[in-house]
């Protein structure tokens, strides 16, 4: 069962003692009786419940980085906030579009439903939009023929493993960010794909893979393009697996970087 589920049951069940002791049970107590402590408890936590459901519906929700895929943007171990609503009103648990909103656009960070296994949660950087031609080829990208605009930064650093990885600034939808690439890994990708639905719309060679959006979907990469497990292996994102845009670092709580305040703020 996952979170939003259990917490929804919570919700329903504090919200039914709520109206039990409102409607029934408090009419029928002694005057100036206490309440029972199961009616008191649960009653009090109804309306905090309810708010922090709807909040996380709705507005915003919480989310762990669980996986260093989207160095140096995101490490693993940051908290970071979604916006639920940026790209329209959803039911809770049911995940049907209501109200549109927008669409993602290149360069947003998606946080989505898993294709393969929609109870978890992924998150990577939006690549291609529907009906784009999306190339990653020796470790270079071109969308519908154009290159993407990449400068070469500084080597970045792991820490936590002391290596290297090279470092660039790439330029999506009119705004950069921070990629890394490793030399020694080869770009074909080939041998670790998975059957996915639409696998006929991609092609692979030695040096990389060409794919053709579908309608609906999305063609999702992570920054630390050499460790992640992206659409290049498991296919495209359908626009009804999206949970919302990432758009701020909260906390960060992981080994040797905690507490690490300077974490903590908006990312691109």
């Amino acid at each position: 069962m996952n979170f939003s589920l259990g917490l929804f049951l919570f919700v329903l069940a504090t919200g039914v003692l709520w109206a039990l002791d409102a409607f029934w049970l408090k009419k029928r107590r002694a005057p100036n009786a206490p309440q029972p402590w199961w009616v008191e408890n649960g009653s009090a936590l109804f309306p905090l419940l309810l708010v922090i459901f709807l909040l996380r519906a709705f507005v915003a929700e919480p989310f762990r980085i669980p996986s260093d895929s989207m160095m140096p943007t995101l490490l693993s171990g940051d908290f970071i906030l979604v916006n639920k609503y940026v790209y329209g009103i959803r039911l809770p648990l049911l995940d049907t579009k209501i109200i549109p909103v927008d669409e993602p656009k290149r360069g947003d960070v998606l946080v989505f439903r898993f294709p393969e296994n929609p109870e978890e949660n992924y998150i990577k950087r939006v690549i291609g939009l529907p009906g784009d031609v999306v190339a990653y080829q020796d470790k270079r990208l071109t969308i519908n023929g154009e290159a993407v605009p990449l400068a070469p930064l500084e080597d970045y650093l792991h820490q936590e493993r002391l290596y290297f990885s090279r470092q660039f600034s790439e330029t999506l939808g009119g705004a950069s960010h921070r990629i890394l690439n490793d030399a020694h890994v080869p770009p074909d990708v080939a041998g670790l794909i998975s059957a996915f639905p639409g696998r006929e719309k991609c092609q692979y060679n030695n040096i990389g893979i060409i794919c053709s959006v579908p309608a609906g979907h999305y063609f999702v990469m992570g920054d630390n393009r050499d460790n992640s497990r992206d659409s290049r292996f498991w296919g495209f994102v359908p626009e009804e697996n999206i949970v919302g845009k990432a758009f701020f670092i909260w906390f960060h709580f992981s080994g040797p970087h905690f507490p690490a305040l300077e974490r903590i703020g908006s990312f691109s």
